[in-house]
């Protein structure tokens, strides 16, 4: 059975929703930060870090997209945007799938890539296994 995380925007989050070609370019910049740190330590870091390269299929246009893996140990995670409706309130999130056949690997990875998303947009963060985590400033 796929497993799902979710990263909600909530009060207080930086941003209250976004697109899928700002989801792209924010994992690209995730991205080049790992390139420059490589560069400090002279090792081609970017690759181990993130080992995936995004892939759009024709239907899932504007709906989502997937990481495809570039290394034996990882296969795939498809990452999408959508939103949902409690009460008279709209809540958009982005959303992270481990498909059946993925690795242990892509669970580590989607769950370092959503931890780093969700620190970055002070959002509330509900991970693979059910658990929530919040980086939102809450009183």
């Amino acid at each position: 059975m796929a497993q799902s995380a979710y990263i909600k925007f909530v009060e207080g989050s930086a941003v209250s929703s976004l697109t899928l070609d700002e989801l792209k370019t924010q994992l690209e910049h995730y991205r080049e930060q790992l390139a420059l740190t490589g560069k400090q330590l002279n090792w081609e870091y970017d690759e181990a870090g993130f080992p995936y390269e995004i892939q759009t299929k024709p239907e899932g246009e504007d709906k989502w997209f997937y990481l495809k893996a570039t290394s034996p140990r990882y296969k795939y995670i498809v990452a999408g945007v959508g939103s949902e409706t409690s009460g008279e309130t709209q809540r958009h999130y982005v959303q992270l799938v481990l498909p059946e056949d993925a690795t242990h690997g892509d669970k580590a990875k989607g769950n370092e890539f959503c931890k780093y998303l969700a620190k970055l947009w002070k959002a509330e963060l509900h991970l693979f296994n059910g658990r929530t985590m919040y980086f939102n400033p809450r009183k």
